[in-house]
């Protein structure tokens, strides 16, 4: 068809895009004059393209259409009008003269909010559904006949930006284009406007947002919702006008302790907290402004209120200097109306639209290499000297949310200064813990304190999961489109690549691992995991199942995958930050909230983890962290009602008192990853060579401490001793030192007490007969190393045949040439279960050995290689359920079945 576009805007920019990629011809556009020497994001596409482009300021005077503007649009022949976005008033000559009439999007579910301001009404009337209509323009206001209409839901916390972003926005363009595919192949309805349930609301203007204090809260958030930003919800305090934005009513453990700000005509005083400006309805209940504008148009934090002036301005660096002077011709750009750019040039008040708002942060993004900068930032910083201040700050990382005060420990590490919170994270806050209970977190390497550990106490377990449970129910967790979700997590994924350098000195520091190796393994895949799981967030996907029909009726069965709710993850201490990704990262998409114990001695990169979460926005109470003890903080998680799901690490002994206490409490879904004595099978015609350096990796990578290292080495007798020769010419040759040096290989184990454990392990060994071929003592140094340890002559009966050592001890028993089946029974004779090897050459054999193995994971020829992709977990008393891959989904996901009956 022949289209004339009349409108303006990026919305108006995109219709017209998509209309041309659909074959239409684009006769003409008609926008609005340039403003302050800026032409329209409409009006420069179709000029690009050729397309005739008119910029009438008026089409009427004096209420009759203008002559030459209407002979103007009639010479082009246009088949149809499309009106995505118009500011202008066009005459009914110019909409009822092509064949097929004009067409209007208008952002309400007509016929309720007619009216300039439907998007504002819509949240001020406390609406759950919003939309847009497509509908045939008439001579009345909003009244024509309905083409097309699409509704979403609206969140308790929209304003107008993120209702138009999220849904009326791309959802709009997509609603244009569909209509005038409709009316292109006759099928477009003119359904009659009802006049029931209709309404129509004035323009909002600053004079009329004036906010009624007597009235509920749920009422004030709505009215201060619905007016952000345009015009701005304020009322009259401390002497000047204030104007309020980013309200929730999301105030679960929040408490109005603060400095009062008196509100003439308000219940209660407002009170300025750490998380923003508390506000009270006359109901009494409580609603949270997080932003606010001063008179002078200065927009600041709401809990800095009473705080005065900003800190000091930044000196900035030469390379600084530069950036900012990159950034001042992106303004000079956006602004050409105004001669030089100078610290005191207000973006708005130089004639800069909202349009212009993401026009800069997306230049400056590009220009500042993805740094996260969002539309807010450029309210909150108007003027080039302080959005510059800004910047800088984010490009330093000082940039901290405002409503998160974090209290950092700060240690210098190679020529690298790592920034660790140490205090439970509740509900999107750092906090101490009841009693403001600590504990002291070990350096391994040296046996020195690394910092002081809020301790948590059964009473923050409560908080915890409070917090949890109101962002599951109640949140904007439960509510966002699961690609929505997807794409929170590939941010925090993306943060944690950011930070990966820090995360690895923090592993190091807190529990021993060797830079490289947690650089690698404890934080590369634990980035890799969050993006796999971030991927499968929009296809967790239920199905139609055919059922016997209720004849003569029909049937139609479908099942939904839904998340369980609140879980609880407990993780072990030998790979800390990649423990709780594995677990974390599949509860998350799947749509859980979560609180999770690290292990008490390595606690450090989980609250690092933790302050990722805010700067990639992952909504308060989603995640909640607690370093404390498993009998307390573990138990409480096990036994507490709201707690729908326990996923655990760790040994065999607690996994059956955490598998009780979950049956006992609410029959909580609980998933186990326990204990472990790997069998690896090594046979004569392996490739020797790469058998020695995998059997050396299956034993002591991560110094052992690692759920799956081999336990226990069968080698068939003809290879035995060279193999054994071969490891111990290997074992020599690690270099054992401060896991921070980049060429060491063998680092301090985790803490003291498993230290103890080992020597006691190796005593016993040699106690039973078995041959110390190497190792088995404390290296003389500080810190809590130990030799990389070798044992032959190791017979079934003995104890370290049978139990787990957890550390760098290579078990190495004898069997018979040729004795595959009786290998195989030695193998299987333990109550473990999760992983196991076999090195060999012979392709029957490795298929024959790996199906007779009685192992959640079996290693033909490599050990150790766990992906993403691929599910992880035991058999036997190693426990059930699956980390990794598809089938961890199901882990925190309940199955649930509707039938209906037509």
């Amino acid at each position: 068809m022949k289209i004339a576009v009349i409108g303006q805007s990026l919305f108006g920019q995109e219709v017209y895009c998509h209309l041309r990629k659909e074959g239409h011809e684009i006769v003409g556009v008609f926008t609005i004059p340039d403003k302050d020497g800026k032409a329209d994001p409409l009006g420069l596409e179709a000029e690009k393209d050729g397309v005739p482009v008119f910029k009438f300021p008026r089409w009427r005077a004096r209420g009759q259409a203008l002559p030459d503007v209407v002979a103007k649009y009639q010479a082009l022949g246009a088949e149809l009008n499309v009106l995505p976005f118009c500011s202008q008033f066009i005459p009914m000559e110019v909409i009822d003269a092509p064949q097929h009439g004009s067409i209007i999007y208008h952002p309400s579910l007509l016929p309720r909010h007619r009216g300039a301001s439907a998007i504002n009404w819509t949240l001020i009337h406390g609406d759950k559904k919003g939309g847009f209509t497509i509908f045939w323009a008439d001579d009345g206001l909003d009244t024509g006949d309905l083409l097309l209409q699409k509704e979403c839901e609206v969140l308790p916390d929209d304003t107008v930006s993120t209702l138009y972003n999220r849904f009326l926005y791309p959802e709009g363009i997509k609603g244009m284009v569909e209509a005038v595919r409709l009316i292109a192949e006759g099928k477009a309805p003119r359904l009659p406007q009802p006049e029931e349930g209709a309404t129509y609301e004035g323009i909002q203007k600053k004079e009329t947002a004036k906010i009624n204090w007597d009235q509920p809260a749920e009422a004030i958030h709505n009215w201060i919702r619905g007016n952000d930003k345009v015009p701005g919800a304020w009322t009259e305090a401390c002497g000047q006008k204030l104007t309020f934005f980013n309200s929730t009513l999301n105030t679960s453990g929040l408490v109005p302790e603060g400095e009062d700000l008196v509100i003439p005509d308000a219940r209660r005083p407002g009170v300025v907290t750490k998380a923003g400006l508390i506000l009270f309805g006359n109901d009494d209940k409580m609603l949270l402004v997080k932003n606010m504008q001063l008179e002078d148009g200065k927009m600041i934090p709401a809990s800095q209120f009473f705080k005065g002036a900003a800190s000091s301005a930044l000196e900035l660096t030469e390379a600084e200097l530069v950036t900012a002077e990159a950034v001042r011709s992106v303004w000079q750009r956006i602004l050409p109306n105004v001669p030089e750019v100078e610290d005191a040039t207000d973006f708005f008040k130089s004639g800069a639209a909202s349009v212009d708002v993401v026009r800069l942060v997306e230049e400056v993004k590009e220009l500042c290499d993805g740094l996260e900068l969002e539309n807010e930032d450029v309210y909150m910083a108007t003027t080039f000297g302080d959005f510059i201040q800004l910047l800088v700050r984010k490009l330093r990382g000082e940039d901290e949310d405002s409503e998160c005060a974090i209290d950092y420990v700060e240690k210098a590490v190679k020529k690298l200064t790592v920034r660790m919170p140490h205090q439970l994270f509740i509900g999107g806050m750092f906090v101490d813990a009841e009693g403001s209970k600590t504990y002291d977190t070990i350096n391994p390497t040296d046996g020195s304190v690394i910092c002081q550990v809020s301790l948590a106490q059964p009473s923050d377990v409560d908080k915890a999961v409070a917090a949890a449970k109101d962002a599951f129910e109640n949140g904007l967790w439960g509510k966002i489109s699961a690609r929505d979700r997807g794409r929170l997590l590939y941010r925090l994924a993306d943060l944690m690549e950011q930070h990966q350098e820090e995360l690895a000195t923090i592993e190091a520091l807190d529990a021993g691992a060797v830079y490289t190796l947690a650089l690698k393994t404890h934080v590369g895949m634990s980035i890799q995991t969050f993006r796999y799981f971030a991927g499968w967030c929009d296809k967790i996907q239920g199905c139609t199942i055919p059922i016997n029909q209720a004849r003569p009726n029909r049937n139609l069965t479908l099942t939904r995958k839904e998340p369980v709710g609140v879980c609880g993850i407990v993780i072990p201490w030998n790979y800390p930050l990649m423990m709780l990704s594995w677990k974390t990262a599949a509860c998350l998409a799947a749509g859980n909230t979560v609180v999770i114990k690290p292990a008490q001695v390595t606690p450090l990169t989980a609250l690092k983890f933790a302050e990722l979460t805010l700067k990639a926005g992952i909504p308060k109470g989603v995640i909640n962290i607690l370093p404390g003890s498993g009998s307390l903080v573990g138990q409480r998680l096990s036994d507490h009602p709201d707690v729908r799901k326990i996923g655990f690490t760790g040994s065999t002994e607690v996994g059956k008192h955490i598998m009780k206490s979950c049956a006992l409490s609410n029959v909580k879904k609980v998933s186990l990853e326990l204990g472990g004595k790997s069998p690896l099978i090594i046979f004569a015609d392996c490739d020797l060579n790469k058998a020695v350096q995998m059997g050396m990796s299956s034993v002591f990578f991560n110094k052992g401490e690692n759920c799956i290292a081999a336990g226990r080495l069968f080698v068939e007798n003809s290879i035995h001793d060279q193999f054994v020769q071969k490891v111990v010419e290997e074992v020599k040759k690690m270099k054992i030192g401060n896991p921070l040096d980049r060429d060491t290989n063998h680092g301090p184990q985790n803490h003291q007490a498993h230290l103890k454990k080992l020597l006691e392990y190796c005593q016993c060994g040699v106690k039973e007969g078995a041959t110390l071929v190497c190792g088995g003592n404390q290296v003389p140094r500080p810190g809590f190393f130990f030799e990389p340890t070798v044992f032959t002559d190791v017979e079934d009966h003995m104890f370290i045949a049978k139990e787990e050592s957890f550390g760098p001890i290579m078990i190495i028993s004898r069997f018979a040439d040729g004795d595959v089946d009786a290998v195989l029974s030695r193998a299987n004779a333990t109550e473990f279960g999760l992983a196991s090897g076999v090195f060999t050459r012979d392709i029957n054999k490795a298929l024959y050995v790996s199906d007779k193995l009685e192992a959640g994971t079996v290693f033909v020829n490599t050990y150790n290689k766990t992906d993403v992709a691929a599910p992880f977990g035991g058999f036997k008393q190693s426990g059930f359920g699956k980390d990794l891959g598809e089938a961890a989904l199901n882990e925190y996901l309940r199955i649930k079945t509707v039938t209906f009956e037509y």
